[in-house]
């Protein structure tokens, strides 16, 4: 794929893997809208990269309104749109209703939203790319944070939905599911972190380039970490003996945690 000229946006690009993405795509020739919640941040990706920013809201349908609408207004179209923006609300049970809606709102809804914007766009132009940051946790179950594992499962499942419905007309949607990955997120996961930097936490350009390979032959996971290809496969053939493996791994962390 040659990304020289296109129009891309890139949500929740101030930091971590949309940061990687947004400059890996500038590098390539693309014209990026940087888009994030944090206005200095996106504003000082967008001078690094030579893009153009455009803070705010991608999860709210105002908020996807305006930022496909400035990005057209910048670029004339856009060919390419990073779902990237996640958030990781709430624990288990307990996590209050409206921290599920939070998850739900930025993890699954900003991608529908975006995607009734300007999957109609694509069809008449002739194509388009939708790429969605999930995360493994969207394959494999994330242990420690209901909310995050369940709206992850179904950014996935929305993904899917899309290429089912409209690969035959142009449309490519792929998914991204690393599992660690250098970021804010990942510091802020307490006694988690070491469970999720198992099998290496990779610096979020490593990610970028993985993204890169995958816009070449347009694969529909795209796995930063190769492990979890074989995680998933075992998981489908053998969901008992996985859920069980899954099970130690959390009590494990309850003795290191003091939960009863």
């Amino acid at each position: 794929m040659d990304v020289t000229g296109k129009g891309v946006i890139v949500t929740g690009a101030g930091h971590g893997i949309g940061r990687a993405i947004a400059a890996r795509m500038a590098a390539e020739g693309a014209r990026v809208v940087v888009n994030d919640l944090d206005a200095d941040a996106a504003q000082s990706i967008a001078r690094e990269i030579g893009g153009y920013a455009a803070p705010g809201d991608a999860a709210s349908e105002d908020g996807v309104a305006a930022l496909v609408q400035t990005a057209t207004d910048q670029l004339g179209a856009v060919d390419v749109y990073f779902a990237n923006a996640g958030i990781d609300t709430g624990c288990g049970l307990n996590t209050p209703e409206d921290d599920w809606s939070k998850g739900f709102e930025v993890n699954v809804m900003a991608h529908v939203r975006a995607a009734r914007r300007l999957v109609p766009q694509w069809l008449e132009a002739g194509g388009g790319r939708f790429v969605v940051t999930a995360s493994a946790a969207g394959l494999l179950t994330m242990i420690g944070s209901a909310p995050y594992s369940v709206t992850k499962h179904a950014a996935v499942a929305f993904a899917e939905w899309l290429s089912v419905t409209y690969r035959h007309r142009g449309i490519t949607v792929q998914a991204i599911c690393p599992q660690g990955v250098k970021t804010q997120m990942l510091a802020g996961t307490g006694p988690l972190q070491e469970l999720l930097s198992h099998d290496t936490a990779l610096e979020p350009e490593q990610v970028a380039d993985e993204v890169w390979a995958a816009l070449q032959d347009d694969r529909f996971l795209v796995l930063p970490h190769p492990e979890v290809k074989r995680y998933y496969e075992r998981r489908a053939t053998s969901t008992d003996h996985w859920l069980a493996g899954m099970n130690k791994l959390q009590r494990r962390i309850d003795e290191r945690t003091g939960t009863v």
